[in-house]
Formats: C-alpha cells, sequence, structure tokens
C-alpha cells in the first residue's frame, strides 16, 4: 500500500501539463522601417505576451551596394528594451547613452532604453559597400514600472557568447535571455523571461519546459511545424499558447526557424505613443516633452 502511494506520489511530481495553443496567426503584409528594413509586423502591445510588447521580422531580402548606410536615423526610446537578433547582414547602432556596437550574423544587441535615450540603427558601413541580404528580427520589452526610469544600458551579445544547448542532431537551442536544461542565456534581463532561437532540422522534435503562468508564443520564421502533436504553424505565423501547463512538444516538418517569447505578465497599465511605453498618458507626455528640450541626450 505505502509503495503504490509513494509511485502515485512521484507520478504526480513529474507529470507536466501542456501549454495548449489558443491562437495561430498570420502577421501584417510587409512595410519599410526607414530605408534599410522591410520588414512585417509579427504583433504589437497585446496583453496575451506581455512583458513582451512588440516583434518585427525583416525577411530576407536584398539591398545593392551604397555609400550611404541605409537603416533608421536618429530616434528616441523610452520604458522599455529593444532586442535586435541578426540572421544576416550587419546591423551598426549608437545611442546618445554612449552605447555603440556593430553585430553581424548570430549576434545579438540588447538595448535598455529605460530613462530615454537617442539612438540609430544602420547597415554597418562595410556591408552597404558591399550589398547584401538583410534578415533580422527586432522585439520590444517592457520594463516594470520600478525600473521604467532608471538608467538606460546597452548589451552586445555576440555570436560566441550565447550559450548553444543541441536537440538532435545539427538542430539546436541558443539561450539569448532565460534558462533552458539548467543553461543560464546571454543576457540580464528586469523580469523573468525566456528568449530563445530555436533551429530544427526537419523530423527532429522536442519538447522544451517553461515556468507555469508565463506567458508564451512561438513565432515561426521559416519552415513548418507542429505544436503539441495537434496544432501547425508555418512561416511567417504566430503561434499564441495559454499561460496555464508547463511544456510544449514542437517537430519540425521542414528545416525551421523560431524564436520563442516566453515570460512573467507584467500587470500593470500600459500607454505607448510611437517610440515610448509608458504607464500613464501623463508620462507620455513627460517623454515628449524631455526629449523635445534634450533631456534624453543627443548624437
Amino acid at each position: 500500500m505505502l509503495q503504490q502511494l509513494f509511485l502515485c506520489c512521484i507520478s504526480e511530481v513529474n507529470m507536466k501539463t501542456r501549454k495548449k495553443v489558443i491562437e495561430v496567426a498570420n502577421v501584417a503584409a510587409p512595410h519599410m522601417v526607414g530605408d534599410g528594413f522591410r520588414v512585417s509586423s509579427i504583433f504589437h502591445s497585446t496583453k496575451k505576451l506581455s512583458p513582451f510588447f512588440l516583434m518585427d521580422y525583416a525577411a530576407p531580402a536584398y539591398f545593392p551596394p551604397t555609400n550611404r548606410p541605409r537603416g533608421v536615423d536618429q530616434h528616441p526610446h523610452r520604458g522599455f528594451e529593444t532586442v535586435t537578433v541578426v540572421y544576416q547582414g550587419e546591423l551598426e547602432h549608437r545611442d546618445s547613452n554612449g552605447g555603440h556596437g556593430k553585430i553581424g550574423p548570430g549576434d545579438v544587441q540588447w538595448m535598455t532604453a529605460a530613462s530615454g535615450v537617442v539612438h540609430e540603427e544602420k547597415h554597418s558601413e562595410a556591408f552597404s559597400k558591399t550589398g547584401g541580404k538583410v534578415e533580422m528580427a527586432q522585439i520590444w520589452v517592457n520594463l516594470p514600472k520600478a525600473y521604467k526610469m532608471s538608467a538606460p544600458g546597452y548589451q552586445t551579445l555576440l555570436k560566441d557568447q550565447i550559450p548553444v544547448v543541441p536537440v538532435g542532431d545539427e538542430s539546436y537551442i541558443r539561450i539569448i535571455a532565460g534558462q533552458y536544461q539548467q543553461q543560464a542565456g546571454a543576457a540580464q534581463t528586469f523580469s523573468p523571461l525566456n528568449l530563445w532561437d530555436i533551429q530544427l532540422k526537419a523530423g527532429q522534435a522536442t519538447t522544451i519546459s517553461l515556468p507555469e503562468g508565463h506567458n508564451t508564443g512561438i513565432v515561426v520564421l521559416k519552415g513548418d511545424a507542429s505544436f503539441n502533436e495537434a496544432e501547425t504553424a508555418k512561416g511567417i505565423q504566430l503561434v499564441v499558447f495559454d499561460p496555464n501547463g508547463e511544456e510544449i512538444a514542437i517537430k519540425a516538418t521542414t528545416d525551421t526557424s523560431l524564436i520563442l517569447l516566453s515570460g512573467e505578465p507584467i500587470n500593470e497599465p500600459v500607454f505607448a505613443y510611437g517610440p515610448f511605453v509608458m504607464n500613464s498618458q501623463e508620462e507620455i507626455a513627460e517623454a515628449i516633452e524631455d526629449y523635445n528640450s534634450g533631456k534624453m541626450g543627443f548624437l
């Protein structure tokens, strides 16, 4: 009797429920951001994916050689972080807080705007002169109110600094932020979250574990995959999961590239206007005034 009770308890401890798929969403038609990024907006301002606020994906697009780097000229941000993942091409960043970095394939740029910065994002000079394909993803991560007016910061996460966990032959998960199988990610964050770059070869399957109650979305950038042996999605689509549950089973039908976004929701009011993400309309007005008066600095 005691043995049966013991086995029953062990079974309950080991049993994890799955995060159910609640939506498979198509994305908007591509548009230009500045003159250097042709992007599709994956999502924008949805409580289902808090603390993530926005994601744009620049699918592979060729840019011919030029002597003037293309991109986005200087502009302000306050109240959140920008995360840029480069797959092809080279990106160069400068900001009014002194942050500067050049990143290429496999690298990640993690900028904390917080109390406010002015920055620019452009193709590097060397890449501009030769031309080539640009493929990148940018995610906006909201900051809790307690950190929105913190000092700005900048993290350059080079490819070799990002931990890689194999999940099969030639398949792997790169831990940009958070943790996977006891392996901590490269980035420092202000709230609990996971941001993973997942690359699966055709036929490869894996089951990932995530915290109960965390919002979760998986973006299929390229390829085709099934989730929990039921729902399917292809590039470019967003799969949104129920926060309840702890596991997601993924199987790639073809070679598949995905980004996983999962995190503890920030249950606070959100007021956003253009490049500012704050908690009230008054804070938005203050951000605009501070930018116009030069309090966010200059390049």
